[in-house]
């Protein structure tokens, strides 16, 4: 498929989404300003084509409602908002569309780059599909030297700027996070495998914050009190998709969440730095005294000399 075509239906899904019953005249018109195309409408036909591709190859519906003047409309847009990646890639082809339609634009849009990696990612893919082992050469930042060994790809995962590739160690018989930066090569082998029918990425992650699935801490309920910024900052931006607002004053938010106080939950609170304070529970309460008591003797300490 060429890669201006996979751009248009892109558009087209992105255009409808966020204008809910736009007419094939209002979509004719975007089109001819939107520099992917001649400058001119967009033909009836053409458009009939899009719009059946798009459901062959996004499994998404557009259809039209009489009652809104023939206006057109994402069937299901729910499910298409709840589904992750499908949301990200249309998101950011769309964002691509543009900035390739309008180079005026390209050195005024700023992109956070993802650490190396993201050339395994083909053959990680390649084996997914084809449910091949990988033999990996990997050396985590608390190994004095890399180490070779095979690994049954599950899942890839984007945190934090940095892929990760989740499987199944065949050596060590169970099932670890890498991350790609940290991997030196990899290599397609011929030996299959059986993705277990019961592996639920959702529920192995559940209740985790970040990469680390923390099985050594229960799900808990933790509150937190966030002041000044940070009360829209969470707000608009959760820091887990259990978080809940419970109260609420002129001055502050009350936030509960279901989670595992993990070493990556403890980094996202560091992250809001003084506008927020944990209240419960109390243990994750006094790690964090903890963790400042030990910020601030670094700096004691700096004093001193």
């Amino acid at each position: 498929m060429a890669a201006n075509k996979f751009g248009r239906y892109v558009w087209l899904v992105d255009l409808i989404r966020c204008h809910p019953y736009i007419t094939f005249k209002e979509i004719s018109e975007r089109w001819e300003n939107c520099g992917l195309g001649d400058g001119k409408p967009l033909p009836w036909k053409t458009f009939m084509n899009h719009k059946d591709a798009v459901q062959t190859i996004f499994d998404i519906v557009i259809a039209c409602d009489a009652r809104h003047g023939y206006g057109y409309y994402i069937e299901d847009a729910e499910r298409l908002e709840g589904d992750a990646f499908r949301s990200w890639l249309i998101d950011s082809y769309a964002t691509l569309n543009q900035v390739q339609a309008d180079r005026q634009l390209e050195k005024r849009i700023s992109f956070e780059q993802i650490p190396s990696g993201g050339k395994f990612l083909q053959t990680l893919l390649q084996a997914m599909r084809q449910n091949c082992t990988v033999e990996i050469t990997h050396q985590g930042f608390g190994s004095t030297h890399a180490t070779t060994f095979q690994v049954e790809p599950y899942h890839l995962k984007v945190y934090n700027r940095r892929w990760y590739l989740i499987g199944h160690s065949v050596y060590s018989d169970d099932i670890r996070t890498y991350a790609l930066d940290r991997i030196q090569h990899v290599t397609l082998t011929d030996i299959p495998f059986q993705l277990p029918k019961d592996f639920d990425i959702h529920r192995y992650f559940e209740g985790c914050v970040g990469i680390i699935s923390s099985r050594e801490y229960d799900i808990e309920r933790v509150v937190i009190k966030a002041h000044g910024w940070a009360r829209k900052y969470l707000s608009t931006l959760p820091l887990h998709e259990s978080q809940r607002e419970i109260a609420s004053d002129d001055e502050s938010i009350t936030l509960e969440f279901r989670v595992r106080p993990n070493y990556e939950f403890f980094q996202q609170l560091l992250q809001q730095t003084d506008q927020i304070e944990v209240l419960e529970p109390q243990w994750v309460q006094e790690a964090m005294c903890q963790i400042a008591k030990n910020i601030l003797r670094y700096y004691k300490k700096s004093e001193k000399e």
